[in-house]
């Protein structure tokens, strides 16, 4: 725990200011972010159990390597680097408060270490990707049919909702630092 007394120190001796130094004088960038990174760490947990639940509930017909099955997968990874990486920088974010170092050198560290995760579920997704793209496209040519884009919209509506929410809420927590 050397490194976390470390970073709660090189906090502690930073300057006291009401986000990470970058941020200093651009309130609004902060509201921003805070308000960005959490909707996106929101968004794409409810994606991963969205799929995640798709996949057990139709691993009968849906088996692997089956066009569907392998689309779930490339959207669990990415929403789940999306997930990570987001949701350890609006942890920062939010829980920046140079009054308690100690707290925000966890935070910050954290984050550090998740980055590498949330990359690697990236990298994951566009690997399977591009191994599936040739064959998703040849599968794909067969039967052509239109695709109704718009069954999710209840959905894509609630993360909207989520999004102002949110974003009222980080006007609120910059606001009142």
């Amino acid at each position: 725990m050397a490194n976390s007394s470390f970073a709660a120190r090189m906090v502690a001796d930073g300057p006291a200011t009401l986000a990470p130094p970058s941020f200093e004088g651009m309130g609004w960038l902060v509201i921003l972010n805070m308000g960005v990174m959490t909707i996106a760490f929101l968004g794409g947990a409810m994606v991963v159990a969205k799929l995640v639940g798709d996949w057990v509930r139709h691993r009968q017909t849906d088996p692997w390597p089956s066009p569907a099955a392998i689309y779930r997968l490339v959207g669990i990874l990415f929403a789940t680097g999306i997930t990570i990486r987001c949701g350890a920088e609006a942890l920062a974010l939010w829980g920046w408060d140079p009054r308690d170092p100690t707290s925000t050198a966890f935070y910050l560290t954290l984050k550090r270490f998740l980055d590498p995760i949330a990359v690697m579920f990236g990298l994951s997704g566009l690997a399977t990707y591009v191994l599936s793209e040739p064959g998703m496209i040849e599968q794909q040519r067969k039967d052509p049919w239109p695709i109704n884009m718009w069954l999710a919209w209840s959905m894509v509506k609630r993360m909207l909702w989520l999004g102002g929410l949110t974003f009222i809420a980080a006007i609120g927590v910059v606001s009142t630092r």
